[in-house]
């Protein structure tokens, strides 16, 4: 029973990882499947069977997938003071596979409600997984970084399978197919981690649990049909952009006032550094979002019309290596480099969280300019090589391993256990402004006309790409420069 199992049984783990590892990330596993199925046909979707116009495809992506992770801000504001994480991923489960599942009985019908459910939904699940991923480790223990490195693997093989079984159901079969494989495989995972809650012990249990079983539970309710009632006013958002511009100048500053409320309740003066170290990081992230998530916005339309079928020798659609490639590589170097971390930790040789993510900015920038540098593979048509395409993802992937498991690690390693699920919430949300910033990037790329010849496209999107290259690079050189004092608020931790 659950009730035996104490966390110090669970941190106390032999060897590199905890089991309890595994079964979270089987979990995560399936929603990156949904989450990166969806990611990968929604611009596709709208522009071919909506007849949305290329800017206007790339600022609803934005939109979108802005509020997903600007909700996993509340949803994680939610699970640290109502739900707790268990009860938090099991409510958003349910939306997502509701939202999907409607979708998929009639896409053109339903798309845009049924996104307005998985939005609420993954805004629940999201945060939860990663932050309970955090509370199977002791603070300080070196083997941190490398097990949200294999937990990031891990879940990316899930979002190969759904980038690229989404896509080819969507466009070879039926796009009713598509939506209802996300459907199951939530399902899937929502099974799993009920099956395997017990073995997280005290982990994820609501900070609720001493208040009378009544008054938790109407506390819980009241969460529930909050949620609920804020569909309609998602789904306006999501039909009208231009109250997504309003949305996203409220949620922000409101999130940071919150922020700043429960920095000045932190007696610790050690503890108030470290989280403004997070903030600054956080912030940061936000440029590197922006720049990273052109795969599911200007790149899918890139790849739809400038790639040829090609690479090595074999046919492949090139909507599939768009949004499989780098999960590919997730799965082949994130093990490989948290490996590396490691041993270089052991050598106390290991860069610091800081350097890190300067290292993530540099290698985006690299993989821009390949995006860029595709124009020159180009034939009279407009058409490059894919050859190219795939090698730039490769230093994105490299440049995602050095930021992104290790931002969520860095969160969870600077953040006092009463916050963790806010903190989360907030790494979440600014992935929220990133997508909402590579909406407007996408958009601003996007040729006017939409009756422009495909190499007149495919000029307009190189030249974005080579600026956002030129972004990338002078972030991480200023994070190079003001590494000494992020490290010293950081007081210790690396």
């Amino acid at each position: 029973m659950s009730k035996d199992i104490t966390i110090e049984e669970i941190q106390n783990f032999e060897g590199k990882y905890p089991k309890q590892l595994w079964y979270l990330f089987l979990v995560e596993m399936w929603e990156r499947f949904c989450f990166y199925g969806m990611r990968g046909v929604l611009t596709i979707f709208m522009v071919d069977q909506l007849f949305l116009a290329d800017k206007e495809a790339n600022l609803k992506y934005g939109a979108i997938q802005a509020f997903v992770y600007a909700f996993t801000f509340v949803g994680g504001i939610f699970a640290d003071k109502v739900l707790g994480f268990k009860r938090s991923l099991i409510f958003g489960g349910v939306l997502m596979i509701a939202g999907n599942g409607l979708i998929a009985i009639s896409p053109h019908d339903f798309f845009y409600v049924g996104i307005t459910l998985t939005i609420i939904g993954t805004g629940f699940f999201k945060p939860n997984v990663s932050s309970m991923v955090g509370d199977l480790y002791k603070e300080g223990d070196a083997r941190r970084d490398a097990g949200f490195g294999m937990f990031y693997s891990g879940i990316n093989i899930g979002a190969l399978l759904g980038g690229a079984l989404c896509v080819w159901l969507g466009k070879e079969y039926s796009w009713n197919y598509a939506f209802l494989a996300a459907a199951i495989v939530m399902v899937i995972g929502v099974v799993i981690f009920m099956a395997t809650k017990h073995l997280l012990g005290p982990i994820g249990n609501s900070p609720l649990q001493a208040l009378p079983t009544a008054k938790r539970l109407s506390r819980e309710l009241m969460v529930y049909i909050g949620a609920l009632l804020c569909l309609p006013l998602i789904y306006l958002m999501i039909n009208n952009t231009g109250y997504t511009d309003a949305f996203m100048y409220t949620i922000g500053p409101l999130a940071l006032i919150y922020f700043f409320m429960q920095l000045g309740k932190e007696k610790d003066g050690a503890a108030k550094q470290k989280l403004v170290a997070a903030l600054i990081l956080i912030i940061f992230s936000i440029i590197f979002f922006a720049i990273f998530e052109q795969a599911g916005g200007s790149l899918a339309l890139f790849a739809n019309k400038n790639l040829h079928h090609n690479i090595l020798g074999l046919q492949i659609d090139p909507n599939v290596v768009n949004n499989g490639a780098n999960s590919l590589f997730v799965i082949i170097f994130s093990p490989l480099l948290g490996l590396v971390w490691l041993a270089m930790a052991k050598k106390k040789i290991e860069p610091n969280t800081v350097i890190k993510f300067a290292l993530g900015f540099l290698l985006l920038g690299l993989a821009y300019y390949l995006f860029y540098v595709t124009r020159f593979f180009a034939d009279e048509n407009g058409k490059t090589s894919l050859e190219v395409f795939t090698l730039a993802y490769l230093a994105v992937t490299l440049g995602e391993l050095c930021l992104s498991p290790i931002g969520l690690s860095m969160v969870t390693k600077l953040s006092p256990k009463r916050l963790g699920g806010m903190m989360m919430g907030l790494w979440f949300l600014a992935s929220a402004y990133g997508q909402y910033g590579a909406g407007l990037l996408g958009a601003g790329m996007s040729s006017p006309d939409e009756n422009a010849s495909a190499m007149d496209k495919l000029i307009g999107y190189t030249n974005g790409y080579q600026q956002l290259a030129i972004y990338a690079v002078v972030a991480g050189v200023l994070l190079v420069v003001i590494s000494p004092f992020i490290k010293k608020l950081m007081n210790g931790v690396s």
